[in-house]
């Protein structure tokens, strides 16, 4: 009998988070869900990390996936926006935690080539992989990137686990 195991992909952030499941079946991944959590209306700094925090959960408790990845925030020059990204990125890996999901890193650069097999790709062509890759049609891809952001750090770690579920 073949197994199906559900991946939850987040690109976390202040601003907009995005995020994708995937549902495996065998060794075939298929789009379940995908959106963006909009918190740039929200002035307090520690609301929005409430509202990763309960989105996340809600997430879990919908979709009950089995695994969280994320991708790792990268360095940049800016000390206060790495700082916001990063406590983002932890509410989010807390938020799964909290539900027992085990937690999976990856690296922008990581998530791009295994993607796209260019790790300096655009977020459209990334966009553009995904929906040919997962068969997404036009009506369900979002003007925002972060979704399918969200969706590709899935599908990465889909790729990075030897790609069965048994």
């Amino acid at each position: 009998m073949v197994k199906e195991k559900i991946i939850l992909g987040v690109d976390p952030g202040t601003n907009v988070m995005g995020y994708g499941l995937l549902k495996i079946t065998g060794n075939k991944p298929a789009l379940l869900a995908m959106g963006v959590l909009l918190l740039n209306k929200t002035d307090d700094h520690y609301l929005r990390l409430r509202r990763i925090f309960e989105r996340i959960t809600g997430l879990v408790d919908e979709f009950l996936p089995d695994e969280l990845a994320i991708e790792a925030p990268f360095f940049g020059k800016n000390v206060q926006s790495m700082l916001k990204l990063g406590r983002a990125q932890g509410v989010a890996m807390a938020a799964a935690l909290s539900r027992d999901i085990p937690v999976f890193e990856y690296a922008p650069l990581k998530i791009k080539m295994s993607i796209t097999g260019n790790g300096r790709a655009s977020k459209e062509q990334v966009a553009a992989l995904l929906q040919r890759y997962l068969k997404i049609p036009d009506e369900k891809m979002l003007p925002q990137m972060d979704a399918t952001d969200g969706l590709a750090a899935a599908l990465c770690h889909f790729f990075q686990n030897n790609r069965t579920y048994k």
